[in-house]
């Protein structure tokens, strides 16, 4: 895995993600997203494609920022309290239920801007595409972990 995309010690000596790492996870998220996303909102609102890579990319790019700071701060509290950033499958919806809520009050007024709709037609835009986000996540990160596992978590699990 190599020292750039390791992990980072916290003050309780457990492992955290580096920067490196979340950034990768970041990137890639948001790239596969994006491969999804945009034929299928496209698809399923009606939209022109140009329109529908617009949402999406933009979407994508605050995204991308959300969850940088959302993550990080989600496994220092699950640290904090836990003792460890290994998440189990209900810290896991919570984890994504959480961030789909602060991504959907961010988006949805840019989404109503940009496609000039009312509030309530983005909010039912953004619904469809939180809830495709959420299994998308939840399967995401599952798989992320397990490719990109935490040296604590393989002991843990011993």
């Amino acid at each position: 895995m190599g020292a750039a995309f390791g992990t980072a010690p916290d003050p309780k000596g457990t492992s955290m993600r580096s920067t490196s790492d979340r950034i990768r996870h970041a990137i890639s998220f948001e790239i596969i997203g994006i491969l999804l996303a945009t034929p299928l909102g496209a698809l399923v609102f009606h939209l022109h494609a140009g329109d529908s890579a617009v949402i999406v990319v933009g979407s994508a790019t605050i995204a991308m920022a959300w969850n940088y700071v959302f993550n990080l701060g989600f496994d220092k509290a699950l640290n904090r309290f836990t003792g460890t950033t290994l998440k189990s499958g209900p810290v896991r919806i919570l984890h994504a239920a959480l961030f789909e809520i602060g991504l959907l009050l961010m988006l949805m007024p840019v989404i109503a801007l940009y496609l000039g709709i009312t509030l309530w037609e983005a909010l039912a835009m953004d619904l469809a595409f939180a809830a495709f986000y959420m299994a998308y996540a939840l399967v995401f990160n599952w798989a992320y972990d397990r490719v990109f596992p935490l040296p604590e978590w393989q002991a843990q699990r011993s």
